[in-house]
């Protein structure tokens, strides 16, 4: 692992953006994607940048479960206000979270998966270890699947929505072994509250009890952290 500590979440942000742009200048065709909180300031960065996407391809990591395109706190939503409306790919990949038979979905994003093999994966850290929504005691072998999230994840969402009981209890993700899969992968974890997680991803055991623990794995990963969530590391 390449680790980069920056000073806050806005250095950190310009230093993925460092790194998409590389990727696509040295010719990335397919750019995987994530939501939530922590990629903001690297899309910020992208979005007011000159890069064009015009000609490349995204896939998403995940999508809840039960919520259509279009309803604000969807995966999709969040990316087409975040990144989509103002960097176009040539095709973003998402997961269908209104997918009737699960297993014909999950069928579906895997060929997505298998016949555009990712380039640059950006990822971010659950507090439990997860990525993407593959929460621990997953496969480090899986692909694509339906996830029953865990009630830490449900409590770290539920910020985002006007009750916890609103808070979808599953999502389709892509599985861990895709991810591996992935040329190059960018993980971003910023604040304090990070900091244990991040120090048992990038120093503990390989176990499948951290999920992200799989990275150390990977050939090509690199790590931005701020100085908040490196300050448990031990060098």
């Amino acid at each position: 692992m390449k680790i980069i500590v920056a000073k806050d979440p806005k250095q950190a942000g310009m230093k993925g953006h460092e790194i998409f742009a590389d990727a696509l200048n040295n010719g990335a065709q397919v750019f995987g994607l994530a939501t939530g909180s922590t990629p903001l300031t690297t899309y910020e960065q992208i979005a007011n940048s000159q890069l064009d996407f015009s000609d490349r391809l995204s896939i998403n990591l995940d999508e809840y479960k039960g919520i259509s395109p279009d309803n604000d706190q969807s995966y999709q939503y969040f990316m087409d206000k975040n990144l989509f409306s103002k960097k176009a790919f040539k095709h973003s990949y998402l997961p269908n979270g209104l997918a009737t038979d699960d297993a014909a979905e999950i069928k579906r994003y895997d060929q997505v998966i298998a016949e555009n093999p990712i380039d640059l994966q950006l990822l971010g850290l659950g507090l439990n270890g997860h990525i993407g929504f593959n929460e621990p005691g997953t496969s480090f072998d899986g692909g694509t699947h339906v996830v029953d999230l865990t009630e830490s994840t449900i409590n770290a969402n539920s910020r985002f929505f006007d009750n916890i009981d609103d808070v979808p209890k599953q999502a389709y993700s892509m599985g861990i072994g895709s991810i591996m899969k992935s040329k190059k992968i960018l993980l971003e974890a910023y604040g304090e509250k990070k900091a244990d997680i991040v120090a048992k991803m990038i120093e503990g055991p390989v176990t499948e009890d951290v999920p992200a623990s799989v990275l150390q794995n990977h050939p090509d990963v690199v790590v931005i952290l701020d100085e908040a969530s490196a300050s448990k590391l031990s060098k």
